[in-house]
């Protein structure tokens, strides 16, 4: 007598043999591929949180210098260059940010798509000693009319390696970049209600050019666009002349840089400390600058309550 379950299972198998090719193909297809993400590995913590934000589930995202961590003076671990190596595409800023990027990915064999996200910017030109003109600043991510060129870099790479979710890829990118527009627009009225002579400021290394040219407040630094190096007696002394001479009211610290140097210079004039300002990186899940968007929001009302007069 022939078992119940075999016969069920041959009836089956012969039902299948009969069906055309094209439709078994179907019934043993797998869902895994499509369920892969993209593995993705951005430089800095401001750009992994824009990535994040295009590419929402789709990638699997590693950051290499993370929240509060200094670009500049990173040095990268196996840890990094194990990431690095496995990355299906690699985002860096360019323009200099990153002189040990190049490094990094020939030690780790990368052999993802490299993307500069910085891609298209119309660079500024350090003018202080360090550069003398000649050096590009690479803190083009202060303005958010370049942050939104950023957005559309990334949407666009991210397609490019992953054209199946193309349409997702642009339909988050399309409202991760009116959302900064708009915050754009915002700060721009909110900055020009202050008084233009009383838009200085003082902070510990020249971050935010960008900002500067964008909205209309004037920053000044002791230290270059780099906080590789120290800043020397001099630049502090005429930092200390330029605040006394124009009566700037305010100085800030900056998430990744030592404090001393803001805080003797607050102790010698009449500036006081006017809070912290994030710079090249976001604050960890916790703190007040979390995402591109926030840092931004934080960093005005910083800006706004320091500057407005009493």
């Amino acid at each position: 007598m022939i078992n119940r379950r075999k016969l069920l299972a041959l009836s089956l198998g012969a039902a299948l043999l009969s069906l055309p090719f094209a439709a078994t193909l179907i019934v043993h297809s797998s869902p895994a591929r499509a369920a892969e993400k993209v593995k993705v590995v951005t430089s800095f913590s401001i750009l992994g949180d824009m990535v994040r934000e295009v590419g929402g589930d789709r990638v699997d995202l590693t950051t290499l210098v993370g929240p509060n961590a200094d670009a500049h003076t990173f040095e990268p671990r196996p840890i990094h260059s194990r990431a690095v190596g496995a990355a299906d595409i690699i985002f860096i800023n360019g323009l200099g940010f990153e002189p040990w990027f190049a490094r990094l990915a020939a030690s780790a064999g990368a052999k993802g798509k490299i993307v500069t996200a910085s891609e298209g910017v119309k660079a500024l030109a350090f003018q202080g000693d360090e550069g003398d003109g000649h050096q590009q600043d690479p803190h083009a991510w202060q303005n958010l009319e370049n942050g939104v060129l950023y957005v559309r870099n990334i949407a666009a790479a991210l397609a490019s390696i992953d054209p199946d979710h193309a349409a997702e890829y642009k339909s988050r990118a399309d409202a991760y970049a009116a959302q900064i527009e708009s915050l754009h627009a915002s700060i721009k009225a909110e900055l020009d209600a202050i008084p233009a002579d009383q838009r200085k400021v003082v902070t510990s290394h020249d971050a935010f050019g960008y900002f500067a040219a964008a909205y209309g407040i004037e920053f000044m630094s002791p230290q270059g666009v780099s906080t590789e190096g120290e800043a020397s007696a001099s630049d502090v002394a005429k930092i200390i002349d330029q605040i006394r001479a124009q009566g700037i009211r305010a100085v800030f610290l900056e998430n990744i840089a030592n404090s001393r140097l803001v805080e003797r210079i607050a102790k010698e004039t009449s500036a006081r400390v006017g809070g912290t300002l994030f710079s090249d990186a976001l604050s960890d899940p916790s703190g007040p600058a979390p995402t591109y968007v926030k840092m931004f929001e934080h960093n005005v009302h910083e800006l706004v309550t320091a500057l407005k007069p009493s």
